[in-house]
């Protein structure tokens, strides 16, 4: 039989966690799902994760949270992080940094190795080690006991998610994009074999602006006075990708997702 992995797109506030409540389960169900990853970056009002939201959302039947580079914007992660053994954080953070940055896993009989690393553009108050140097070494290094290795790359530009992809063909399973909370129309396999999409969307509410409301997002633009976002209010979706492995670990597909959740965000 074949693994059948989801890769939920980045949760944004409370919209983000009703949408994962009511929807997990029947989208599990309906697309065969094995293990479900989710990018937590988002889930505390938009910004961060706190360790109580971490715990409600593996509560919901996510295997695995991920993050990026708000990873420590809640202050109480900076400790919990260390507690949390399915939430990894970026690996080329700064060496020393609470957390972990990959884990492997153990889904049916396939030894499977997750890492998050974060893009070097658009995070101008963030410094971590060149992403592209990183995932060489951590690569082969997860390589030598996992049959398949997948990385989440968190970055701002689509050309830097390409070109690590690129990078990484034939070497790892799969690269999902996150960071943008556009679920990206470009899913596929590349020439030597890695399943790739460019972002994997969000979840959260629809109506909006990347799952806030899309007012205040207006109006900032307009008069530049810093103010922060609010969570949308309007209709749910789950979004991601489900990348399916053969019983070597080798990716055979992969799928954008998009599933409605019936009732609204309040």
């Amino acid at each position: 039989m074949n693994t059948r992995i989801l890769f939920l797109g980045e949760t944004v506030g409370k919209p983000g966690m009703t949408a994962i409540k009511k929807g997990l389960q029947g989208l599990k169900e309906a697309q065969r799902v094995d293990f479900t990853v989710a990018n937590g970056e988002g889930l505390s009002n938009g910004f961060g994760i706190s360790q109580a939201h971490a715990v409600q959302l593996l509560k919901t039947g996510v295997d695995v949270i991920t993050t990026g580079e708000k990873t420590y914007y809640k202050k109480d992660m900076v400790e919990a992080i260390q507690k949390i053994s399915r939430l990894i954080r970026p690996a080329n953070f700064p060496a020393g940094n609470p957390g972990r940055g990959f884990k492997t896993i153990k889904i049916g009989e396939l030894n499977v190795g997750f890492i998050t690393l974060l893009g070097t553009a658009g995070f101008n108050r963030i410094t971590v080690t060149n992403p592209f140097i990183h995932a060489t070494s951590l690569v082969s290094k997860l390589s030598q006991e996992c049959d398949s290795v997948i990385l989440q790359f968190h970055a701002s530009t689509t050309a830097e998610e390409s070109t690590m992809a690129f990078h990484l063909d034939g070497k790892v399973a799969a690269v999902i994009g996150t960071h943008s909370k556009v679920l990206t129309s470009d899913a596929r396999l590349l020439p030597k074999g890695t399943a790739f999409i460019t972002d994997n969307g969000m979840c959260g509410s629809i109506d909006g602006v990347g799952g806030f409301d899309a007012e205040p997002e207006i109006k900032r633009f307009i008069d530049q006075i810093p103010s922060r976002s609010q969570n949308g209010n309007g209709s749910l979706e789950l979004q991601g990708a489900i990348v399916e492995l053969d019983q070597r670990g080798a990716a055979v597909s992969i799928e954008p997702i998009q599933y409605p959740v019936q009732g609204g965000a309040q």
